[in-house]
This record gives structure tokens, sequence and C-alpha cells, in this order.
């Protein structure tokens, strides 16, 4: 296949083909074929089998894309989106002659995360070539690590968080068989209307971390419990984005079932899943699919499936009948990767160079599980709770600023104004907190006026919801301008609900009938008459007097 670079795409038949915008963004003819494909598997899709006498496996493969300036093995930049074929060496070409020297700073990410996951880090691993032949693999070769990866025997602790809180968090651990680094392959974008498969190098020879998980997962639920978990592992470590929607973090599903007791069944393979909610869609599916054909007395083919997401079944994608042999062999461009500890770091011929595991072993952040552990013990707040600030990238930060800030301030006021109030406008006009317009001090003199009784809560939501919309008067401003402060003198709010028992009546007299509840309704007629603004403790302490006392 001919290597062209530009700024145009590659076909497969080696022709360069420049394609705009437009056309790429086009809507394109319905494939018949794939559409009766798409169809049988949905019509045939009635997977509603229960799964008591049958026992599941799921081992996972996790490929995260490392954040790094450069590729693995090139000074090739790696960005996302830029214009196709725009970042491509002649390394990532594999033009004859070009040799890959490999990048410091996908090693240490690779380090950093397999001692986040307690795996035992080989001191000397080595690279090897895996051969298969496809039009986004120039060297018709992936450069990996098969016989001796970079960390082998890990383990990752998580929780299982029920989002409705209707049942406690339960706990699984999963065994981590190997870490490896190696090569992105490129992207293949393929045009029906003109019966071309295009190609972009720009991804090809992007660092990635390869995850192995051993089959200890039995269902949906867990493995997409662990992709978040490794998700947010990743963000805290800095050493990939995990945005899924971007391609920076893919999940291939092995799945198996079998009668419980008995040897593990014949395998299924779901390939580049790209959410966590597709994970457990497409683990689910497929468990569902494997005993429902072996309900019928069918054999399960082992074969390599992918997941259509708008029809939430998983549909075949080739077959792995006569496992593909992919002829590994020695990388012999790359020596053996030596790494080293504080014992044997003085003995390198370049000690400055040398990476050091004992050093970025000590560099580990606090990591997630840790984390909301920490939330939990010192502001004595749920695992639930802790789980909702430690999901959202930044907030657990924000919400310890607004505390130091100010320790008067009621940690519990906080959390609960920030889980419900602020997570709520966030996800509303879809920002992250980095990005909020209510800042962490600015949240915090909001909390103060509620506290100290300046403001109403229902005040605080509107003024929330002013910031949102893009006002950046002071708060007070706000208050005093629209008459917004919180009525707390005694006499006012005896006079006002004075007013509302003479206009009352029916409600009163069912009070004191023994319908202690009735009284609500009268807080609800205060509340309505001045505009949310009365004090409600003064408020229903008044009430209770002045229906007590007639």
């Amino acid at each position: 296949m001919a290597t062209y670079i530009g700024k145009s795409w590659l076909s497969a038949v080696g022709k360069p083909v420049a394609i705009s915008p437009r056309k790429l963004c086009s809507k394109k003819p319905i494939n018949r074929w794939k559409e009766s494909v798409r169809r049988h598997y949905s019509v045939n899709a009635d997977c509603s089998s229960s799964h008591e006498g049958w026992s599941s496996m799921v081992g996972l493969e996790i490929h995260a894309q490392i954040l790094s300036n450069t590729k693995l093995f090139s000074a090739s930049k790696a960005e996302f989106m830029a214009p196709p074929n725009s970042l491509v060496s002649f390394f990532d070409a594999s033009l004859p002659g070009t040799l890959p020297v490999l990048n410091r700073r996908c090693v240490e990410a690779g380090v950093l995360t397999a001692l986040a996951l307690s795996c035992s880090i080989n001191m000397r691993s080595v690279f090897d070539r895996k051969h298969y032949f496809y039009a986004d693999l120039p060297a018709g070769y992936q450069i990996t690590q098969q016989r001796l990866p970079l960390a082998v025997d890990g383990q990752v602790h998580f929780n299982i968080f029920d989002e409705r809180r209707k049942r406690p968090p339960s706990y699984r651990s999963v065994r981590i068989k190997q870490v490896q680094l190696e090569q992105d392959s490129g992207k293949s974008l393929h045009d029906e209307e003109n019966a071309e498969t295009l190609v972009d190098l720009n991804r090809a020879g992007v660092g990635l971390m390869e995850l192995v998980t051993e089959p200890d997962l039995t269902n949906g639920t867990d493995s997409a419990a662990l992709v978040r978990e490794l998700q947010l592992l990743f963000q805290a470590l800095g050493t990939c984005d995990g945005k899924m929607d971007e391609g920076s973090l893919r999940v291939d599903a092995n799945v198996s079932v079998s009668r419980p007791g008995q040897p593990p069944g014949v395998r299924s393979e779901v390939k580049n899943i790209n959410s966590v909610r597709f994970v457990k869609q497409a683990v689910d599916f497929e468990i569902k699919r494997h005993i429902k054909l072996l309900e019928r007395g069918e054999k399960i083919q082992y074969e390599t499936r992918s997941f259509d997401n708008s029809l939430g079944i998983t549909v075949p994608m080739r077959d792995k009948e006569g496992k593909i042999d992919y002829r590994f062999m020695a990388e012999p461009n790359l020596p053996p990767l030596i790494l080293h500890d504080n014992t044997t770091i003085h003995q390198s011929c370049q000690p400055l160079r040398a990476i050091n595991v004992d050093a970025l072993r000590d560099s580990l952040p606090e990591l997630p599980r840790a984390r909301r552990q920490r939330l939990a013990d010192q502001y004595a707040m749920s695992l639930d709770v802790a789980y909702v600030l430690v999901n959202e990238p930044g907030l657990v930060e924000y919400f310890e600023s607004v505390l130091q800030e100010d320790s008067t301030r009621y940690s519990k006021r906080v959390l609960n104004w920030l889980t419900t109030e602020l997570l709520k406008h966030l996800n509303l006009n879809h920002i992250s907190v980095s990005s909020s317009p209510l800042c962490a001090s600015l949240f915090g003199e909001l909390i103060d006026l509620m506290q100290r009784g300046t403001i109403s809560a229902k005040t605080g939501k509107t003024l929330t919801a002013m910031i949102f919309d893009g006002d950046k008067r002071d708060l007070m401003e706000i208050i005093e301008e629209n008459g917004w402060g919180l009525i707390t003198d005694e006499d006012a709010i005896r006079q006002i609900c004075e007013g509302i028992i003479k206009n009352s009546a029916n409600t009163v007299e069912e009070y004191r009938r023994g319908n202690k509840k009735a009284i609500n309704r009268l807080m609800g007629d205060v509340q309505k008459e001045t505009q949310g603004r009365v004090e409600p403790g003064i408020a229903m302490a008044t009430f209770k007097q002045l229906l007590e006392s007639r």
C-alpha cells in the first residue's frame, strides 16, 4: 500500500483521497446488507433468560491512551481532532530506514499506573512485534509487550454504588494479569458511497497502556463499575484522560457462560466498547445471548463481536475459528527496557536519565478509593456521597476549598448544596467544575448568607441560577435591589402569621381537631405571601404559639 503523508486521507488501495468536511458530514446511503444483519439480530435479540443455574465469567482488556505530548516511538504530537494525516512522522508511516525511540513519559505513566494497581513491576521488560495486516497499520505489525510485559499480578479494589442509594455499596476485587505498553493503530473510515476505506494515521503510534484482567467479573454491573474506577484512577494519576467518547479509553470484553462447577464455556469477545454504560449493556446482553443459545442446545461460536449501541445488542464482526497466528517475535530495533530502584539507580551508566520505580512510587497521589474513605471519615459523610464527590473531577478540591476558607461553615450544609444545586446547574449547562461561574469563594459567600439567616434557601437557589445565567453583580447588591433579605423580626412575622390564620379558618379548625400536619399548609401560605423570605423556624414557632393559645 502506498503511503501518503499530508492533509488528506489514504485509501486502502494506496490512492490519496482528499475529502472535504462537507463530504465527511454528508448523509451516507444505507448499507442494505448491514441493515438486514442489524434487523435480524434485533428481531432475535430476545435474550430474556434467567441466570439461575448458570455461571458467567467476564474478563476485560482496557486500552488507555497515555497522556503524553508525543507518541510512543516517534516525536510526532499526540493530539485529538487534528486534521487527518497531519501528525504523521516517517516512522509512523513505516518508511524504510526509520527506527523507534522510546518515549520516557510513556514508560513513567505505565509504571505509575501499574504501581497504583499494586502490580509487580518487571525491572526488565521487552518489546515484541505482533503481526497482522490491516490498512491502518502501515508496518504490518504492532510493537507491544507480549512475552515479558511492564508489570504483572496486580489487583484493583472497588465498590459498586447503587445510584438510587437504596442499597449500601458492595465491595469487589479483580486481579490484573498484566500491564503492557504498545502502539495504537490508525483510524479507518469506511466510505460506503465510493466503496473505499480511508485511513487517518494521526493516531498510529500513540502510546497505549493495555490492562488485562483475569476473568473475575460476573456481569455487566461489575464490569462497568470496574471501568469507571479505572477511569477515575487514570485521571487521578494523570496518565490517561479517560475520555471514552474520544477513543482515549476503549474496552474489549471477553464473556463465557457455563454450568456451575463445569469448565468455562467457549468465549466471545466484544470489541471497542466506548462508554461505561455500553460496557454494562454489552456484557449483560452477551451473557443472556450465551444462555439462550445453550438452553436451545446450540453451540457458542468462538468469535469477535461489536456492540450496536443504537439497538443495545452485539453483532458479529468476524469469527476466530482456528485462532489467528500473530507470529510474535522480539522487536529487533529496541533493547530491553531496564528500570531501577533506590538500590540499583547508582549502578546505571546514566543515573539522571534512568527511571526510578521507588521515586515514582513516592509520587503517587491520593487514589479514588482512598480518597472516598478519607472523605467519609473526615467529614462524617456516607460512602455514597463521597462517591458523588470523587466521581466529578475537581469537586473534592472545590468542596475542601470552601471549608478551608472559613472553618465556621457547616460541612453538611456545604455538601448538600454542592451535590444538589451546584451539580444540577453544572449538568444543565454541560460544564465542568473548573469552568463553573460559581467559584469556590462565591459559593462560600452564598452558604454564609444562608447560614446567617440573611437569605432563605429558596433565594439561594434563585441567586445560583442567576450566577449561572451570567449575572456578575455582588450578591448583596442583587439581594438589596430585589428586597430578598430574610424576614427575621419576630413582631413582623407574628403580624403576617395572624393574617394567615384569620383567612384560613378551615385549616385552623382541622389543626385543632388533631390534624397537626395542617400547620404545613399555613407554612406554605406564609412562604407564598412573603415569596419565601420569612425565616421558617420563627414562623413555625409563631404559628404553634398562636394556634395553641386560642
